[in-house]
C-alpha cells in the first residue's frame, strides 16, 4: 500500500462516515485539554500499571534500550578475559596499536546505532512505529550472530556495527511509540522505561559476563554475545500483538483504525466522549501538520517519487528552520549534556576509572557491577515521580549532584594519587562519590533526555525530531568512547574536571533553556514554546477542531450556534 497523507481541511470526513455519533460532552473535553488529560489517565502508579497494554507495548518498545545495555555490560568485564584477548589478540593492550583498535572496536556500535538513528526517521513515517522495531530487530539479531561466532577482528568489528545499526533504529524508534500510544499524565512513567531498559540490561549483562567468566573456552565470551538474541528474538514474536500508534495511523490517513487502535489503548468503548475527544484532537493535529507542509511546500506536492523523495529532503531542513529549530536543539542540547557528563565513559572504562583510586583488580570489578546497579536504581525511581514532579527538577537536582561528585573525585585523586596505601578513607571517599554521580545521573539525566524529545515535537516532525536526537546521542557517545582513554591517560583527575566542567554547563542550560512538558498532551506541546507560529498553529487546529464537531453534530444554524457555544476559539487557545 503505497503512503496516504492526512486530508486537507475542505476534505475531513464526518464522523456518520465513520459510523459514529458525536457523545454531547465531547466538545467539553476538546475545549478543556487538561480536563482530556486528566481523564485519560491519573498520576498514581496505579494507573500506570492499570493501563496494561499500553505499559506491556512501551516495555515491548524499550528493548532498544536493553540490548544497547547488554552491549555495555558485555564490554566491561570481556576486555579482562583472557580467552577474549588470545581470540582478538589486535585489542590485547600488550600489543602495539591495540589502544586504538580497542576504541575502534567500541566506537563502531555507535557509528552504526548512529546510522541507525538517521534512518529511523525515515522507517518510522514510511512504514510505522511498530514495523520499525521490527526491522531493527532483524539488524541486531544479524550483528549479534556474527559477535557470537567471530574468529576474527574483523568479523568481530563487522557484528558490531550491524547490530549498532539495529540498536539506532530501536532506541530512535521506541520512545516516539511510547509517548503516541500514552496517556498523557503517565506518559513520563511510560518513557522512563527507555533509559530505565538502558541501565538494567548493563547490570544483567554485566553479571551473566561476570558469571560466564569462569568457563575456560571461548564460550566465556561468546554466550553473553548468544543470549543478547533471545529478547529480540521475544520481541520479533511479540510485536504482532501489539497496536500500531493511533498518531502514525491518523498521519497516514487510516483514521478509523486510529480510533480502533485508541480504544483499545485506553480501554474505552468508542462513544466514550474523553475517547472521541483525543481521536478528533489527533485527527486535528495531523490534518493542521500536513497544512504547514503543504503550504511551506506546494510545489512538491504532486505525489510522484521525485517530488516525494525531495520534499523528504525538505522535510528535514525544515528541521532546523524557524519555529522547529528550538525544538530540534532541546533534543540535541539534552544528549550533549547526556554524554558530556561522562556517563558512558565511566560504564566503559569504570575498571581503570577504579584503578585510579587504588583499588585491585578483583575490586575494580566487583565495583563496576555496584556503579551499575547504583544507576538503575537512580533510573528506575524517575518512573515513580516524573510524572509528579515534572522534568526539569530531575535536571537540576541531576546537574548539582553529578557537578559535585566530579569536583571532589579530581581533587581526591589530585592529592592522593599515588599515595592511596595510605589514604584508604580517601580512596573510598572518591569510590562514594562515583556511586553519588551514578545515582544523581540517574534520577535526571539519565531518563529525560530519552523523553523529552519525544514529547515536544508534533506528530508530523516527531519521528525525525527524534531520530536527530538519538543521532546525537550515538555520535557523542562514539566521541566519549574515542577520547575518555587518552584523557585517562594524558590528564588523569582533569578527566573528571572536564566532565564537571560540563555539568555546570547542563545546570545552566537547564535553567535557561528547557522547558516543563509534565501533563501536556502532545497536541498542545506547541503552545508552551510561546511562539507566534505556534499560537497561529493553535488557532489554525481550533478550526479545525470546531469545524469537526460542528460537522458531527448537524449544518443547520442553530446547532452550528450551540457547537460554537461549546468550543470558544479564545477559550480554546487559552486553556491549551
Amino acid at each position: 500500500m503505497g503512503r496516504t497523507h492526512p486530508p486537507t481541511r475542505d476534505e475531513i470526513p464526518s464522523l456518520e462516515s465513520f459510523g459514529i455519533e458525536l457523545h454531547p460532552d465531547t466538545p467539553r473535553y476538546v475545549q478543556d485539554v487538561q480536563l482530556l488529560a486528566d481523564s485519560l489517565g491519573g498520576n498514581g502508579l496505579k494507573d500506570v500499571f492499570a493501563n496494561w497494554i499500553v505499559f506491556a507495548a512501551a516495555f515491548s518498545a524499550c528493548m532498544g534500550g536493553l540490548l544497547f545495555g547488554f552491549d555495555q555490560g558485555i564490554l566491561s568485564i570481556v576486555y579482562t578475559m583472557p580467552q577474549f584477548l588470545q581470540t582478538f589478540p589486535e585489542i590485547d593492550g600488550n600489543n602495539p596499536g591495540a589502544g586504538l583498535k580497542k576504541g575502534v572496536m567500541t566506537g563502531l556500535l555507535e557509528l552504526g546505532a548512529f546510522i541507525g538513528a538517521l534512518q529511523s526517521g525515515f522507517l518510522a513515517d514510511r512504514y510505522s512505529r511498530k514495523k520499525t522495531i521490527a526491522i531493527g530487530s532483524v539488524w541486531f539479531i544479524v550483528g549479534s550472530v556474527l559477535q557470537a561466532s567471530a574468529s576474527s577482528y574483523a568479523q568481530l568489528t563487522i557484528g558490531r556495527f550491524i547490530g549498532g545499526i539495529g540498536i539506532g533504529v530501536l532506541s530512535s524508534t521506541a520512545p516516539m511509540y511510547i509517548s503516541e500510544i500514552s496517556p498523557p499524565n503517565v506518559r513520563g512513567a511510560f518513557l522512563v522505561l527507555e533509559g530505565a531498559s538502558i541501565v538494567i540490561g548493563i547490570v544483567i549483562m554485566f553479571y551473566i559476563t561476570y558469571g560466564t567468566r569462569y568457563i575456560e573456552s571461548t564460550w566465556c565470551f561468546r554466550l553473553p554475545f548468544t543470549v543478547q538474541i533471545v529478547p529480540c528474538a521475544a520481541l520479533l514474536v511479540g510485536l504482532y500483538l501489539l497496536p500500531y500508534s493511533p498518531r502514525w495511523q491518523v498521519q497516514v490517513g487510516r483514521d478509523a483504525e486510529a480510533l480502533h487502535s485508541l480504544a483499545r489503548l485506553r480501554n474505552l468503548p468508542l462513544t466514550d466522549p474523553r475517547l472521541q475527544a483525543e481521536w478528533i484532537m489527533v485527527r486535528a493535529d495531523a490534518i493542521e501538520a500536513r497544512e504547514v507542509i503543504v503550504n511551506k511546500h506546494p510545489s512538491l506536492q504532486d505525489g510522484s517519487f521525485g517530488s516525494e523523495l525531495k520534499l523528504e529532503v525538505a522535510s528535514w531542513v525544515d528541521m532546523f528552520g524557524p519555529g522547529i529549530l528550538r525544538k530540534t536543539m532541546i533534543g540535541v542540547m539534552l544528549m550533549v549534556f547526556q554524554q558530556f557528563q561522562g556517563i558512558n565513559a565511566l560504564i566503559y572504562y569504570s575498571p581503570t576509572l577504579f584503578q585510579q583510586l587504588g583499588l585491585d583488580t578483583q575490586m575494580q570489578i566487583d565495583m563496576s557491577g555496584v556503579l551499575n546497579i547504583i544507576q538503575m536504581i537512580g533510573t528506575c525511581s524517575a518512573f515513580f515521580f516524573l510524572d509528579k514532579v515534572g522534568r526539569r527538577p530531575p535536571l537540576i537536582i541531576g546537574s548539582i549532584g553529578n557537578t559535585c561528585s566530579h569536583f571532589i573525585v579530581a581533587g581526591l585523586i589530585g592529592k592522593y594519587n599515588g599515595q592511596w596505601n595510605d589514604h584508604p578513607q580517601a580512596a573510598w571517599a572518591g569510590v562514594g562519590f562515583i556511586f553519588a554521580f551514578m545515582f544523581f545521573f540517574g534520577i535526571g539525566w539519565s531518563p529525560v533526555p530519552w523523553a523529552m524529545p519525544a514529547e515536544v515535537h508534533s506528530s508530523s516532525r516527531r519521528a525525525k525530531g527524534v531520530a536527530i536526537t538519538t543521532c546525537c546521542n550515538w555520535f557523542f557517545n562514539f566521541i566519549i568512547g574515542l577520547i575518555t582513554p587518552p584523557m585517562i591517560e594524558g590528564i588523569g583527575f582533569g578527566t573528571f574536571i572536564f566532565f564537571g566542567a560540563f555539568s555546570i554547563l547542563s545546570l545552566i542550560w537547564t535553567l535557561l533553556f528547557c522547558p516543563e512538558t509534565k501533563g501536556k498532551t502532545l497536541e498542545e506541546m506547541d503552545a508552551i514554546f510561546n511562539t507566534q507560529a505556534a499560537h497561529d498553529e493553535l488557532e489554525a487546529k481550533h478550526e479545525i477542531v470546531s469545524y469537526m464537531c460542528r460537522q458531527a453534530a448537524g449544518s443547520t444554524a442553530a446547532t452550528d450556534e450551540k457547537a460554537s457555544d461549546k468550543i470558544n476559539p479564545e477559550s480554546w487557545v487559552e486553556n491549551a
